[in-house]
């Protein structure tokens, strides 16, 4: 009898120690995580609207875990508080002018707390200082903005479309230009009628170096033209020295 009781109690000893011992390796595990063994300090910053960020989520910096969300708090009606609980040895790396944005771990994953890194000249961040923030990006904006902008691509490529109906059935003024043969003629004849013009003009323009009343002038034009061309070497050749 008094040996079967020796085995309980021996028994019971060991169940209880092995609860102890995995109590304090999942506080220890939970501890760890929360950063609730290491020195840390506090920050705040506000936002108009947190898009589900909660209470004990990550804090990252510069794309790592350096604290926790403590606490979240709505101000007045547009305005909610964050306080997040970060820990001290990355304190010299956050500045005065550090801001904090809200985002998600992964498409669709949880909402974190995220600060830049801020300029170099700017001075270390004091323990429980406030700092500026961006407002988030909701992913239901986004999905409106895409949905605007595939109804004005499908309004846009409904009007090309009749556009090149109309063109195709010989309607509007493309269409009659492209389709209507006296008016592709006329339109050949007045280009025709453009270079001939051109032509007889610069043969006019040849004669009239020619003529000893105009020749003078035209000479004289030349002449500067060669004077300017000869100062612009000069120009050049100095730029180059």
């Amino acid at each position: 009898m008094t040996t079967n009781k020796n085995t309980y109690k021996v028994k019971l000893g060991i169940f209880v120690s092995l609860g102890l011992l995995i109590l304090f390796a999942i506080i220890f595990f939970i501890g760890s995580n929360q950063n609730l063994f290491s020195s840390k300090f506090k920050i705040s910053t506000n936002f108009s609207n947190v898009s589900g960020l909660q209470v004990g989520g990550q804090v990252r910096f510069s794309g790592i875990s350096v604290g926790t969300i403590e606490n979240i708090e709505i101000i007045n009606d547009s305005t909610v508080n964050v306080i997040a609980t970060i820990d001290n040895d990355v304190k010299k790396f956050i500045k005065q002018d550090s801001k904090a944005s809200i985002a998600s771990e992964g498409v669709i994953g949880d909402k974190i707390l995220t600060i830049s890194q801020g300029s170099a000249k700017s001075p270390e961040i004091k323990d429980g200082a406030k700092i500026k923030s961006f407002e988030p990006v909701e992913f239901d904006d986004i999905l409106s903005s895409i949905k605007v902008t595939a109804e004005n691509a499908e309004i846009i490529t409904d009007e090309l479309a009749l556009l090149l109906t109309d063109i195709n059935n010989g309607e509007g003024t493309i269409g009659k230009l492209m389709n209507d043969e006296g008016m592709a003629k006329d339109l050949d004849r007045t280009m025709e009628n453009l270079r001939k013009s051109s032509k007889g003009l610069e043969e006019n323009m040849e004669a009239a170096k020619h003529n000893f009343l105009l020749r003078g002038y035209f000479k004289k034009k030349e002449r500067e033209k060669e004077r300017a061309k000869k100062e612009a070497e000069k120009e050049a050749e100095k730029n180059k020295k």
